[in-house]
């Protein structure tokens, strides 16, 4: 028996969920507009796809993208509205995500890692047509004449908004892809110098140009209300946060966004989500993107494999 319009409908926006998901997110950054988002998505192809007379939906993954992209596009206003009385830092809500080498992940293009938590930050800085187009085109690889139709723009006009975001993120942040077992092993070693309170193991692991973004959203007393810079201050910020966490935390080394970060736990509920940035040989901590704020921890669940336990 063959499925019924509503089925079909739904099967198709299934298969397609993991992308559009994974597309928006990165527009926006933040799960909960992303979900909501879907949403609208889902109400505008359900009734247009079991239309019977309305023309057939030829490409339905470029049709559902397109739609995706237009509703964070129309969305954009209000977030903007919303960061502008957000108390301190704004960091993207992170996304606990498979790591890259795992033996199930999916195409790449198809996964909400291919940004990290720096990158996320430095697409901020961009106008939300750049961002779009940089998005579209450097993670998922969508060509200039596709991403001219899904906005509706020429393709002159998309290829001048990409060499503009190019070069905006370039300047920012030159493309370099940290080893993921080192990044994993500096995460590591300096969870141990920041929460044993080893202030000169922590000074030799970072670097004298170290930045340091704490996201508390106004409900954590701890984080500071503007990005920390250099190796002193960030160590003094560390440490007198460090003297006030709670005694029983429990640290998980995951991947959020696609790197190996820290998930702290206070008992069952998430503490923190510490995301570092390394320098260019590799040795010392460059950025360090920590999440505090509660209402940005709701998605964040420990994995239970005992591999990623703290040691």
């Amino acid at each position: 028996m063959p499925d019924s319009p509503e089925d079909t409908a739904t099967k198709v926006f299934a298969a397609h969920h993991e992308l559009l998901f994974s597309i928006v997110y990165n527009l926006l950054g933040s799960v909960a507009d992303t979900e909501d988002v879907l949403q609208e998505t889902w109400l505008s192809w359900a009734p247009r796809s079991q239309d019977a007379n309305a023309e057939q939906i030829v490409n339905p993954r470029a049709y559902l993208v397109r739609i995706a992209v237009n509703a964070a596009l129309a969305r954009q206003a209000a977030i903007s509205r919303r960061r502008e009385t957000y108390v301190g830092p704004w960091l993207p809500e992170p996304l606990v995500t498979e790591a890259a080498d795992a033996p199930d992940a999916a195409d790449p293009a198809l996964r909400a890692e291919a940004v990290s938590m720096a990158l996320l930050v430095v697409l901020e800085t961009l106008t939300p047509l750049e961002r779009t187009v940089f998005v579209l085109h450097e993670v998922f690889g969508y060509h200039h004449t596709e991403i001219a139709e899904i906005l509706d723009r020429t393709p002159s006009a998309v290829r001048q908004l990409a060499h503009r975001a190019r070069e905006h993120v370039q300047s920012r942040r030159p493309r370099y892809q940290a080893d993921p077992r080192v990044q994993r092993q500096v995460t590591e070693r300096f969870l141990d110098a920041a929460l044993g309170g080893d202030l000169d193991a922590l000074m030799e692991i970072l670097a004298p140009d170290v930045t340091m973004w704490t996201d508390g959203g106004g409900r954590v007393r701890q984080a500071a209300l503007r990005p920390v810079h250099g190796r002193e201050k960030v160590a003094r910020l560390i440490a007198g946060v460090a003297s006030r966490r709670p005694q029983d935390i429990d640290v998980r080394y995951q991947s959020v966004n696609g790197d190996p970060s820290a998930l702290l736990f206070a008992g069952d509920a998430p503490f923190a989500v510490m995301v570092i940035d390394l320098s260019p040989d590799e040795t010392r901590v460059s950025g360090i993107y920590a999440v505090t704020n509660p209402e940005k921890l709701t998605h964040v669940v420990p994995d239970d494999s005992p591999e990623d336990e703290a040691r």
